[in-house]
């Protein structure tokens, strides 16, 4: 396996290779996003970290039933990095892998994967329908209401922020801020 970063366009490409879904590659560039945002804030690379998140669900189009598995498959025969494989795989942690996220960028990963989620959710029943605006405390009342964006698994976010030793509210507001970076590739602009 090669020990060098792939660049994000290699990355992009692999991503549109495995999916054609708008919804699921603009959920990646949320990732991606947040990814980015969250090395920064940690002091580490954000182009590692970033290309780890848009890459994150490259399987789940074509192999739901296989996620994270296919990935780590597919990243190997493309000659990615150990550790960002690995990383990539953890995200899927007592779900479909049994892969522990332990660095804080496999711990990111797991804690905003789904965060991203509610957010996007919850800035499109605003008004403005735009991550631009939308304030911490929407997003935790949206929390609240289990019939909202119940496809979000909030035991999943609870667990990631645990690992990361930060309340859900900073977790949410670091998660605002990456998306609010890609707001225009997620569709998240709005008219604010």
């Amino acid at each position: 396996m090669s020990s060098q970063i792939p660049t994000r366009d290699a990355a992009l490409a692999l991503l549109k290779r495995y999916n054609k879904s708008e919804s699921l590659i603009k959920h990646a560039f949320a990732v991606e996003g947040v990814m980015r945002y969250m090395a920064e804030k940690h002091g580490a690379d954000k182009e590692t970290w970033g290309v780890v998140g848009l890459i994150h669900d490259l399987d789940y189009e074509q192999f739901p039933d296989q996620h994270c598995k296919k990935t780590e498959e597919i990243l190997k025969k493309n000659d990615w990095p150990a550790d960002l494989i690995r990383a990539v795989v953890s995200h899927g942690w007592g779900i479909c892998t049994d892969v522990k996220p332990e660095s804080t960028m496999e711990k990111v990963l797991f804690a905003v994967d789904e965060l991203t989620g509610l957010v996007a959710t919850s800035a499109l029943v605003r008004p403005s329908k735009s991550v631009m605006d939308i304030k911490t405390k929407s997003v935790k009342k949206k929390w609240k209401d289990k019939r909202f964006a119940m496809g979000v698994d909030r035991s999943i976010i609870q667990k990631g922020a645990e690992m990361l030793g930060v309340e859900l509210g900073e977790l949410i507001t670091d998660t605002i801020m990456g998306m609010r970076e890609v707001a225009v590739e997620i569709g998240l602009k709005g008219d604010v």
